[in-house]
């Protein structure tokens, strides 16, 4: 059993999802602005509202809020895609408008 395939969420990502900084407060508390422009960087050491690894390094826009997760919306191909993120995996580019 020990060399089956892995298919997990995190499967395939040794080196992609690496901590590469310290998560402070003000990551964790962070809360977008509506419209603002926000680029995912999945930040490994925090396990809640982490996006799945193929929309790492994506930018998409801020629509609304779930709770403490931001939902964002990106486009992926011809599809507009909705994931609810946790603001620790958000590196904010633009502050949106009134």
């Amino acid at each position: 059993m020990a060399n089956r395939k892995a298919k997990g969420k995190r499967a395939k990502t040794r080196h992609k999802l690496q901590s590469k900084r310290k998560v402070t407060v003000n990551q964790l508390l962070l809360k977008p602005d509506l419209d603002s422009t926000v680029q995912i960087d999945i930040e490994a050491s925090v396990h809640e509202g982490m996006p799945h690894p193929r929309f790492q390094g994506l930018t998409g826009k801020v629509v609304g809020y779930r709770g403490k997760a931001v939902e964002v919306r990106i486009g992926k191909g011809s599809k507009a895609k909705l994931l609810v993120v946790h603001p620790a995996h958000l590196k904010v580019l633009e502050v949106g408008g009134k």
